[in-house]
C-alpha cells in the first residue's frame, strides 16, 4: 500500500536504443590492424547493417558501435544469438564507455562478454572493479563469470540484463545471474557494442533509466 497521501511511483519505461531501421543513435569507431590507428575510410555500413529489424555485425575490421548518449543509473536489456554453425563468436558490450584506445582499439571502459561459452565474464579496460573471490576469478584484466550452461547454441537468440548502479554492475543471461561487480571505478559513460572478428546479430535493445 501507497503511504498516506503519496501516490505510488510511476515504473520508469524502457527507451529503444536501436530503432530496428538504421543506426540513429549511434556512432562507430573502427581499427586499422597495420597502421595500429583509426580507421577512417571503412564506413559503418561495411561492418554494421540493419536486416528485418535485426542489428548485423560482420565482426571485421575490429571496432565498436557507441551510443552517441552517455548514460549512468540504468538497466540495459538487449537480445543477442550467434548465426548457426559459429563455433568460436566472440564480440561483447561496453559499458560506461569514454576515452578511445585506452587499449590498442579498445575504449576505456568495463566490457560485459559475449564470448561463446563465457558470456558474462567482466573485462576492464582501463578500468577497476572487484568481485567475490578474486583470488579464484580474476584472471589479469578478466574477471570469470559464475556460471556454466547460462548460453543457448547458436542460431538460437539470448537475453542479456546488464544492471549499472552507482559503483555496481549486475549482470544476466537468460533470466540466470551471471555477474555482479562493486567498486566500479568508473559509473557514467555511453553503451557499445564489439565488432571482434565474428558474425554476430542484436535485437531488441532498451534501457530503463534508474533512480540514483
Amino acid at each position: 500500500m501507497a503511504a498516506l497521501g503519496l501516490a505510488p511511483a510511476a515504473e520508469k519505461k524502457p527507451v529503444p536504443l536501436f530503432n530496428g531501421k538504421d543506426l540513429t543513435g549511434w556512432t562507430h569507431y573502427l581499427w586499422d590492424g597495420a597502421a595500429k590507428a583509426q580507421d577512417t575510410t571503412t564506413p559503418a555500413s561495411a561492418v554494421w547493417s540493419v536486416q528485418d529489424g535485426i542489428l548485423v555485425c560482420q565482426g571485421k575490421p575490429a571496432g565498436y558501435l557507441r551510443t552517441i548518449q552517455e548514460y549512468e543509473n540504468y538497466r540495459l536489456s538487449l537480445e543477442w544469438r550467434w548465426p548457426e554453425g559459429t563455433t568460436r563468436g566472440n564480440s561483447g558490450v561496453l559499458v560506461h564507455t569514454s576515452t578511445p584506445n585506452a587499449l590498442g582499439v579498445w575504449p576505456k571502459s568495463i566490457e560485459v562478454q559475449l564470448a561463446m561459452g563465457n558470456a558474462g565474464d567482466f573485462w576492464v579496460i582501463g578500468t577497476t572493479l572487484e568481485v567475490p573471490d578474486v583470488e579464484k576469478r580474476r584472471q589479469g584484466r578478466r574477471h570469470l563469470n559464475l556460471t556454466d550452461g547460462s548460453e543457448k547454441p547458436a542460431g538460437q537468440w539470448n537475453q542479456m540484463q546488464i544492471i549499472c548502479q552507482g559503483d555496481q554492475i549486475t549482470v544476466h543471461v537468460n533470466a540466470e545471474l551471471v555477474n555482479h561487480a562493486t567498486q566500479c571505478s568508473v559509473t557514467r559513460g555511453a553503451i557499445s557494442l564489439q565488432s571482434e572478428g565474428a558474425l554476430i546479430h542484436f535485437r531488441n535493445i532498451s534501457l530503463t533509466p534508474l533512480d540514483d
